[in-house]
C-alpha cells in the first residue's frame, strides 16, 4: 500500500483533486481545508459525513504532528515545543513574542548533518528530512494554541539546514504563504542557511523573496573552517558572492548571523576584517550571544566584547544589532530540548511548564 498523504502538505488544488478522486463533490475540499487551517484532525470535522471522513482517512492524514512537550518561559513568555512525528522522531519549535507580533521558529530536518561546532541540533547528525506537511502541521497546531492571537512571522532556524531539504522547504513556503493556509506574507518569513551557494541562487529564482539569514560566524576562511565544516568546501568568497547575487535578484538585504565565541571570532580585529568583507553589500549583521555548548567546549564572549564588536562594525558603516536572548530558562536554543529528551526519553515532560 502506498504511503498516506499528509493533508497539510497539499496545495488547495491538490486537495480538490483528492476529493474528486474519492467521488465527492468539490465543495468538500473547502470544508476540509477550513478545518485544516485550524490545526484540526478528522475527529474535529463534525460537519462532514462520517463515510466521507472514513474514505479520506484511508488515503490521508489530517494532522501528522503532535506537541509532546510545551514549556513557557517565566522570563519573557517564550514558548518551546517538542513536536512528535508519526514515526516517533521529534523536533523543536519556539514561539517568541515581540511587540510586532508572534514569531514561530521551526525545524526543517530531524537533526542536522552540517556539524557546526556551536549548535546542539547537529550533535546526533541528520536522521531524516521533514516533509512539507509536517512543517505546515507544526505551524498549524501552534497557531491553534495562540487563540485570539496568531502567528505573524516564521523563521526556519530550528534544527536542520533548510536548503539541504530544498524541495520540501520550497513547497512549505508556497503553502504557508497561501490564503488557503496561514497566509503569512513571504516577506515575513526568514530562512537560515549555513551557506550553500548553488541553492541560494536557485532560491532567489523561485519568486519567494524570503529574508535570507546566513550563518557566517567568522571573518575569514581559517576561522570559519574551525567551527563550520561547510567552510571546507565553500569559501568565503563563494559564499559572499552568492549573498550579493541574492540581494540583487530579490531586492532583499541579507542578514548575517554571527555567534560570538570567546577566543575564536570575537576580537576587534575580527570585527574590522568582517566589516571590510561586507562593505558595499545590502546586509545586516545579527550578533548572537553564544549559548554555551558543553559538548563542544565553547564559551560565550563577554557582554563587553559583544558591545565592542557591534560598535566596531557600526563605526565601519555596517548595520548591526545584538540579538535579545529569549527563553533562556527553557532551553531556548536550537537542539537543547531535543537533546535533553533523547537523553531521557522516558520523561518527555508533556505537561505545560507555565509561569
Amino acid at each position: 500500500m502506498s504511503e498516506k498523504l499528509l493533508l497539510p502538505g497539499l496545495t488547495f488544488p491538490d486537495l480538490e483533486a483528492l476529493v474528486k478522486d474519492l467521488g465527492e463533490p468539490a465543495y468538500r475540499a473547502r470544508q476540509v481545508n477550513d478545518w485544516l487551517k485550524k490545526g484540526s484532525g478528522f475527529e474535529d470535522m463534525g460537519n462532514l459525513p462520517k463515510a466521507f471522513l472514513e474514505k479520506l482517512a484511508g488515503r490521508a492524514i489530517a494532522q501528522p504532528v503532535q506537541i509532546a512537550s510545551r514549556q513557557v518561559s517565566a522570563m519573557d513568555g517564550t514558548e518551546k515545543y517538542l513536536f512528535s512525528m508519526l514515526d516517533g522522531h521529534c523536533v523543536e519549535g519556539v514561539l517568541m513574542r515581540y511587540r510586532y507580533g508572534l514569531t514561530l521558529c521551526l525545524s526543517t530536518q530531524v537533526g542536522c548533518r552540517m556539524g557546526c561546532a556551536f549548535c546542539a541540533s547537529t550533535l546526533e547528525g541528520k536522521l531524516r528530512d521533514l516533509k512539507a506537511g509536517e512543517m505546515v502541521g507544526m505551524a498549524l497546531v501552534v497557531n491553534r494554541l495562540c487563540g485570539e492571537e496568531r502567528v505573524h512571522n516564521i523563521v526556519l532556524m530550528g534544527s536542520g539546514e533548510p536548503l539541504d531539504n530544498y524541495d520540501e522547504v520550497v513547497r512549505f513556503l508556497r503553502i504557508i504563504s497561501s490564503p488557503d493556509s496561514l497566509n503569512i506574507g513571504i516577506r515575513r518569513i526568514s530562512l537560515s542557511t549555513c551557506g550553500l551557494p548553488q541553492k541560494m541562487r536557485q532560491l532567489a529564482r523561485e519568486g519567494l523573496p524570503v529574508t535570507l539569514s546566513v550563518s557566517l560566524h567568522a571573518p575569514n576562511d581559517d576561522v570559519r573552517r574551525q567551527i563550520m565544516p561547510v567552510a571546507k568546501s565553500v569559501s568565503m568568497e563563494e559564499l559572499l558572492g552568492a549573498c550579493r547575487d541574492y540581494a540583487q535578484m530579490t531586492g532583499r538585504r541579507v542578514v548575517f548571523e554571527y555567534a560570538l565565541i570567546k577566543g575564536v571570532n570575537a576580537s576587534p580585529e575580527h570585527a574590522r576584517e568582517l566589516a571590510g568583507r561586507l562593505r558595499g553589500m545590502l546586509c545586516h549583521v545579527n550578533l548572537i550571544p553564544l549559548n554555551d555548548v558543553p559538548e563542544r567546549n565553547l564559551r560565550a564572549a563577554s557582554p563587553g566584547e559583544i558591545n565592542a564588536f557591534r560598535q566596531t562594525l557600526e563605526g565601519s558603516g555596517i548595520s548591526a544589532t545584538i540579538r535579545r536572548e529569549m527563553g533562556a530558562d527553557i532551553s531556548g536554543a536550537c537542539g537543547q530540548l531535543r537533546a535533553q529528551y533523547l537523553k531521557n526519553p522516558l520523561n518527555p515532560k508533556k505537561e505545560d511548564q507555565s509561569p
